[in-house]
């Protein structure tokens, strides 16, 4: 009789395990010659070397399959111990990655498609467009895909902080309380991927980094996806600071709304300027998004369609006010 211990990584443990360690029993009961323990993410094997070798082997599977598409079910535990495919319960050729529920996220329309072939084509990726068009949420994606697919080793994500003009220092709490509101979507986007346990994790040990974009200056990022959201906001000595932080084995993704631009009026947008500077430059892709590629609640694309209607008249007015 020997002895192993097998550690779980990068894994949620009530995934794995089950509610109410159901998975764990489960998988007990499939291997009657084997004693198995489990405490945290490291579980101890007793008895037969031939089963546990083949055990081993197994668990492996279920740990890359939990892994990949954040789910494990009996069905699925039964196929891999049995040796049998489980591609067909769960593949989807179009998805980036898997939500904690275990659906896929893939790109929902023709630019979504178009921005997740940019990524892996090109280093630096501007992804431009209205509010709800999933710019911000694909991006991630393709971030969380990247880190489980071990691509890279961090996941950066910031955005400028304009209502308090970067100087958080008047808000209660400690910093992160002090940043927490300004990057809140990015948070609700991670824990649509990541199980909330995992993610505690990878945030405590900065595998997973958020910030307002101040706290870019002096930094060189290497092996990471870094984004930063809302770019119509910064200026361009900001946009121009944070594109100059890339360092080896990194993709930049640059989203943005140039019609939500809340920067004062004598203040040009540095994604803007960004574009106009940047567009001819290689290996610098831009994507625009539009209402077609919105995927909230159908009112979204009406209310956007209406504000652009209502500003072309009022240009078309100011035109003619001052052709008189």
């Amino acid at each position: 009789m020997i002895e192993k211990h097998i550690v779980l990584e990068d894994i949620d443990l009530v995934t794995f395990y089950g509610v109410n360690n159901v998975h764990l029993q489960m998988i007990k009961a499939l291997y009657p010659k084997l004693r198995i323990v489990a405490r945290g993410n490291i579980i101890k094997v007793m008895g037969d070397e031939e089963e546990m070798c083949a055990f081993e082997e197994n668990v492996e599977k279920m740990q890359q399959h939990c892994s990949k598409y954040n789910s494990l079910n009996e069905e699925t535990i039964l196929r891999i111990v049995k040796g049998e495919s489980t591609t067909n319960l769960t593949a989807d050729g179009s998805a980036i990655c898997y939500s904690v529920t275990g659906k896929p996220i893939s790109p929902r329309s023709e630019n979504q498609t178009l921005l997740t072939q940019a990524y892996f084509e090109n280093d630096m990726i501007f992804a431009i467009g209205p509010a709800g068009s999933g710019k911000t949420y694909m991006s991630i994606a393709l971030a969380v895909r990247a880190l489980k697919n071990k691509e890279i080793r961090k996941i950066i994500l910031s955005r400028p902080a304009v209502e308090a003009g970067e100087k958080l220092g008047f808000l209660p709490g400690d910093m992160r309380e002090k940043i927490d509101p300004y990057l809140q979507p990015l948070y609700d986007a991670l824990q649509d991927m990541i199980p909330a346990q995992k993610l505690t994790e990878y945030m405590e040990q900065n595998v997973i980094q958020i910030a307002p974009l101040a706290f870019m200056r002096g930094r060189t990022l290497n092996d990471a996806v870094v984004i930063l959201d809302e770019a119509q906001n910064t200026t361009t000595q900001q946009i121009k600071m944070f594109l100059t932080r890339m360092g080896q084995n990194t993709k930049m993704i640059i989203t943005g709304d140039l019609t939500q631009i809340d920067l004062p009026r004598n203040v040009k947008s540095g994604l803007k300027e960004a574009c106009e500077v940047l567009k001819d430059v290689k290996g610098i892709s831009f994507i625009r998004l539009d209402e077609r590629d919105i995927v909230r609640h159908k009112l979204v694309t009406r209310i956007v369609n209406a504000y652009h209607k209502y500003e072309a008249t009022k240009i078309q007015q100011y035109e003619l006010f001052n052709k008189d």
